[in-house]
């Protein structure tokens, strides 16, 4: 390699920067960021090197560059000249910082675009909060070291913190979650004991694998166990590790379904035995998804668990074929409602849905259809307002079809009698006229 990579201490230490311009400017600034005191000079005058660490020149003009270098050097300062490698001692690389953990991407000068490049593509895949984790590693390493003697174990224990339920909890911003999941396993390791798993409650999104979250993505290959939706497209499913379990838990409406009660249990007993467990809900875990009573179990019974929202199918759908559900024009308001309601549930006030510049996006409504109608038409909406279905909504088998509120229940009986059986949403409201006609695989009906 022709640069060593090194991170240099700055903090308190003097940093001269030479120049005015804007690249002085940005050096400036990223000294400063490191904790150094910045020293701006025109020209390196004497005295003006004195306790200095490092020295960047950026003044535009190759002579006072050449110039400024050579001072600096006499003064037997490291310098970096802005974009004369051959002028520099060291060279700035491309770098990612994120607090504890600064990754620097160089390529010794030669193409600083490639560099930024490689950067932008580093990002992408480093998670926000990994600053957060290598914080928590830090303020248990001493107590890790003291308990943990032997190398070989001690490393499979900071690996489990890194990967594990304590990492993970950390990268999803539950600080007080992660410590609690290290000392958890610091209490396993005195006992020799084994810790315990976590749970992560993940949206699918509505169908297109293209659009999980980079964190679903990143689960589906760590989990041990996937508890998934009916709903969840076999496409989705193939982003998973390939020797993960893949259990099927989801509700089907005229099949035998597995009791919520039964779904929390098995969840819990798995992370107690250790297992990373992936809980896959279809659209977002928390918009009717009863996301929220599975947090509440696995709180309740005192292990971890994170939440990964997905693309709700409203979102996705609506997207997916051009409806804005919002649109200064004509909509300022959208609700989403479901088209089955639980026993002992508020029901939704139909009455303010069906007022103008509202958009409804009703879930599960295929078969609730003609009661949606009813309910709406009953409440003062206008049985011309637009309506459009959309069943498998995202995936390449997406079917779309539009009309009247008053023709809602004929729309989706034309659905079923073409052998419709994905999951459907109904959206109503002027928006509905705005789906694009492209999407429309089957006829209008007018």
């Amino acid at each position: 390699m022709k640069h060593l990579p090194l991170f240099f201490d700055l903090s308190g230490r003097t940093v001269v920067v030479v120049g005015q311009g804007a690249a002085a400017q940005r050096r400036a600034a990223l000294a400063r960021s490191a904790g150094a005191a910045v020293r701006r000079v025109e020209s390196v005058g004497p005295g003006d090197l004195e306790t200095a660490a490092a020295a960047f020149v950026a003044t535009g003009d190759v002579e006072r560059d050449t110039v400024a270098a050579s001072a600096v050097r006499q003064g037997r300062v490291p310098v970096n000249v802005a974009d004369r490698p051959a002028l520099s001692d060291f060279i700035v690389p491309s770098i990612i910082d994120r607090n504890e953990v600064v990754i620097a991407v160089s390529t010794a000068g030669t193409s600083p675009t490639l560099a930024t490049v490689l950067r932008a593509r580093i990002e992408a895949l480093l998670p926000e909060r990994v600053g957060a984790l290598a914080n928590l590693a830090g303020s248990f390493r001493r107590q890790v070291n003291a308990l943990i003697t032997d190398p070989a174990p001690r490393r499979a224990f900071w690996r489990r913190l890194v990967e594990g339920p304590a990492g993970r909890l950390a990268l999803a911003g539950d600080q007080a979650g992660a410590r609690r999941a290290v000392l958890g396993d610091l209490d396993a390791a005195r006992r020799g004991g084994r810790p315990a798993g976590i749970a992560h409650i993940v949206g699918a999104g509505p169908g297109d694998p293209d659009l999980l979250t980079l964190r679903a993505a990143q689960l589906l290959q760590e989990a041990d166990a996937i508890l998934h939706d009916h709903l969840v497209p076999q496409a989705v499913l193939d982003r998973a590790r390939r020797d993960a379990e893949l259990i099927c838990v989801g509700k089907r409406k005229g099949h035998a379904n597995r009791p919520q009660k039964d779904i929390e249990a098995e969840m819990i007993r798995r992370v107690r035995a250790g297992e990373i467990v992936v809980r896959l809900k279809a659209g977002d875990p928390f918009v009717f998804g009863r996301g929220g009573e599975e947090v509440e179990a696995l709180r309740a019974a005192g292990l971890p668990v994170t939440v990964v929202p997905g693309v709700t199918a409203a979102l996705g759908v609506a997207a997916s074929i051009g409806i804005p559900l919002t649109h200064r024009r004509v909509a300022s308001a959208v609700t989403f409602v479901s088209g089955h309601t639980a026993e002992g549930a508020c029901q939704p006030a139909w009455p303010d849905l069906a007022g103008q510049g509202h958009t409804v996006a009703v879930y599960m409504g295929a078969t609730e259809a003609a009661s949606v109608r009813d309910r709406l038409l009953e409440a003062g909406a206008s049985p011309a307002t637009p309506v459009a279905i959309v069943e498998n909504g995202t995936r390449p088998d997406e079917r779309v079809s539009v009309g009247r509120l008053s023709d809602l229940a004929r729309l989706a009986a034309s659905h079923a009698s073409r052998g419709g059986g994905g999951p459907s949403l109904i959206i109503v409201g002027e928006v509905a006229a705005l789906a694009d006609a492209r999407q429309q695989h089957l006829a209008q009906v007018s």
